[in-house]
């Protein structure tokens, strides 16, 4: 069941649910009381800043859709920090987490040499590339166009400035809001629990190539981690500052389609979680981040995959009568907006759960530490001891240069690809049409091709001249916090990639160090997708099958291992207090970036209309009520003229009883939708704005009268001007 928030003078739709947030609240502030001396070990601070894009004409990143580019806002995103300092020596790490498909290493260079040269003697003194780390939620619906690798800026057209300026600006804000947040004094409380029907394997055939007696480790979860492991943070008075979470499930409720700019299932989960913390005021001082971890064959679309009629199953393959793009996951919902909302419920109330149950929480204790090393994932030698994680006989191994299966061109059950590429196609003979396409790429080596087998080389990325596609050194970084331990894995792990590396490094350092790392209060866990990206990391047996997984795992069949191996030197390098060098630097590419996207050139509106005039009113013959949705659209400017950076393109109004105008909701807001468009080819600088509002989809509203006002920015031959336009007055009663 959907849960209904207040905003204003709204109200709940059900007494049950009305219970359950009471309940809640009264929990939180019954911890809200100031915390024991024994506890108060860290100084915290939380901050949030908008990195909401381009919301047109530019290609959306992670789906690899030329046809996919933004057209809207479905709600905005954000990037969202959290700076920890030990009280005891001024140790610190700041966990930045983005609305994003993911960091790229263009990003955290970029912001790390930003802070050293602009901020040096504020930011730049506290915070670099060692203590910072950058996730991404993975959702697949937010402009991309920002990696200086061009494997990822292929389907943008190429590198988006501004985008990336945004997000960078955006990154150091929230830092920067953070840092001048921190407590005197504060803990942190970690819980967990099992959430269930909210993510599916989407290649089980490649999970169950696992050995066997290692899977029934894990039968009463199966083939997906469902453990979601929390963190709660507060001040020295025992109030509540933010919330920090990792739950394995792709951000691909909104498929392939969709084209507004959206947070996704864990986009909408923190957008639940703050307007309840901060009751209802979307710029409060609550920040909640649901982070990404092993997530690389796990996805939200639960009903499973299904050929169109949505009843028969799809081939082992992943196809229907030949064809991938037949076979689709779905659900749960009746569409993605439905689907999105109902995965980042169930995430929402099982954080709010244990963020507010204090009965189980256990409190971290301990330093603030980090290492950080850079590794040529091109050429590890890997040791044996990591080649055989579940049991084998492998005795050598090394990562690949990078190349890409033909499984990657066939996408996956979230997101078919285009072409007449399969999953799990390991035939080296291949597509003799992709051959020739290929080769113009890079012609993989003999050595190169007995390292990457059975992978067949689609696209040969790690060959390319004058620079490679994709990455080859990657950062490698570890955090602590007290007993609990991160691994920023610049890679999407499968959840069995994340199960053994976990255990690895937990039978590690409690091994080594058990009066420091106790075996039963040490917590490890992984962020995915932090820093960098490198694609996919399958276990060794999992990439046999070369499903879409594992023909993304760049850099052959010994990744896993390598990662083990890089992160194991870090881990014992942390539990005997000692450095570790800073490794091959990487090579700086945003001089050699380059863009195809078009800028504005004009905008314009009919003769006789301005930039702000109605196209399309809103029915005011009719009374609205709870479930319908007002329309409204207006002639405007382009998008790309200005991002309405920490503003909004839309407001909702209700007239108040002194006849003053108060805002009720912003693009910025589940419940809205802002969409532009424009008119036709042959009058390419006329475009429109249009704004939908779904009355109580999220929040309950009061009766009223209600208008709905747009904001812009149009390129006049002059230059920029801002403009607004406002609907008629309509009516909303019960």
């Amino acid at each position: 069941m959907m849960m209904v928030m207040q905003r204003g003078n709204c109200f709940f739709s059900t007494l049950v649910l009305l219970l359950f947030v009471v309940s809640m609240q009264l929990l939180v502030l019954t911890n809200s009381q100031k915390i024991a001396s024994e506890d108060d070990l860290y100084r915290i601070g939380a901050g949030k800043q908008d990195i909401t894009g381009p919301a047109a004409e530019v290609g959306m990143m992670g789906y690899a859709m030329l046809q996919q580019r933004t057209h809207g806002i479905h709600f905005r995103t954000y990037a969202r920090a959290i700076v920890v300092v030990s009280k005891t020596n001024d140790e610190r790490i700041v966990l930045v987490n983005l609305d994003l498909c993911m960091s790229t290493q263009a990003i955290k260079m970029t912001v790390a040499e930003r802070l050293k040269q602009q901020y040096a003697d504020t930011l730049g003194k506290y915070y670099g590339l060692d203590n910072i780390v950058l996730t991404a939620t993975h959702t697949h619906a937010t402009p991309g166009g920002m990696s200086w690798y061009t494997m990822y800026d292929i389907t943008t057209f190429g590198f988006e400035n501004k985008n990336f300026q945004l997000v960078v600006n955006g990154i150091i804000c929230a830092i920067q809001k953070a840092h001048d947040n921190l407590s005197q004094g504060g803990r942190i409380l970690l819980n967990q629990d099992l959430l269930f029907n909210s993510n599916i394997n989407r290649s089980p055939l490649a999970y169950l190539m696992n050995p066997e007696s290692e899977r029934a480790r894990y039968s009463h979860v199966g083939d997906t981690d469902k453990n979601m492991l929390l963190l709660r943070f507060e001040n020295e008075q025992g109030n509540p500052i933010a919330m920090l979470n990792w739950f394995s499930v792709h951000g691909t409720s909104m498929n392939n389609t969709n084209q507004y700019i959206s947070g996704d299932n864990k986009g909408f989960a923190a957008y639940m979680f703050e307007t309840t913390m901060n009751q209802n005021n979307l710029n409060g001082s609550f920040v909640a981040i649901f982070a990404q971890t092993n997530e690389g064959d796990v996805s939200p679309n639960t009903n499973g995959a299904t050929c169109p009629d949505g009843v028969t199953p799809c081939a082992p393959d992943s196809t229907c009568k030949g064809k991938t793009q037949l076979c689709t996951a779905k659900g749960p919902g009746k569409d993605q907006f439905e689907s999105c909302k109902i995965i980042g419920t169930y995430q929402f109330k099982k954080a709010y759960g244990l963020f507010t149950d204090s009965s189980k929480s256990v409190v971290l204790r301990g330093p603030v530490d980090f290492r950080h090393t850079y590794v040529d994932m091109f050429s590890v030698n890997v040791d044996p001891k990591y080649l055989n994680l579940a049991g084998g006989n492998l005795t050598s191994g090394t990562t690949c240069r990078a190349g890409m299966g033909y499984s990657f061109a066939a996408g996956t059950t979230d997101g078919p690809g285009e072409f007449s590429f399969v999953q799990g196609d390991n035939k080296t003979a291949g597509n003799p049409f992709w051959n020739f396409i290929s080769s113009f790429i890079a012609e993989p080596t003999e050595e190169q091709k007995k390292c990457q087998y059975p992978k067949p080389i689609l696209l040969d990325v790690g060959l390319t001249k004058p620079y490679p596609w994709v990455a080859d050194i990657l950062p490698i970084q570890l955090f602590r916090l007290g007993n609990l331990i991160m691994l920023n894995v610049p890679s999407e792990m499968t959840t069995m990639s994340g199960r053994r590396i976990r255990e690895f490094i937990h039978r590690r350092l409690t091994t080594l160090s058990p009066s420091d790392f106790s075996p039963n209060s040490t917590y490890v866990t992984i962020n995915g997708l932090s820093n960098a990206y490198s694609g996919y990391t399958t276990t060794f047996e999992e990439y046999q099958m070369q499903r879409y997984e594992g023909a993304s795992t760049m850099y052959g069949p010994h990744t896993l291992s390598a990662y083990v191996q890089e992160f194991d030197k870090l881990a014992i390098a942390m539990a005997k207090r000692q450095p570790v060098p800073p490794g091959p630097t990487p090579l700086n590419h945003l001089k050699d970036v380059i863009s195809f996207g078009p800028g504005v050139i004009l905008d314009l509106p009919p003769i006789g209309k301005h930039f702000g005039s109605v196209h399309k009113d809103v029915d005011t013959s009719r009374v609205y009520k709870r479930g319908d949705m007002v329309e409204v659209s207006f002639w405007a400017g382009h998008p790309k003229n200005d991002f309405m950076t920490d503003k909004t393109f839309l407001t909702v109004e209700r007239m108040g009883s002194d006849g003053k105008w108060v805002v009720v909701l912003t693009d910025a807001d589940w419940d809205t939708r802002f969409r532009w468009t424009r008119v036709s080819l042959l009058k390419p600088a006329e475009s429109l704005a249009i704004i939908q509002w779904y009355i109580g989809e999220t929040f309950e509203v009061s009766q009223g009268t209600y208008r709905i006002q747009h904001f812009g920015v149009a390129k006049h031959i002059n230059g920029l001007k801002p403009y607004s336009g406002t609907s008629s007055n309509f009516a909303v009663k019960w």
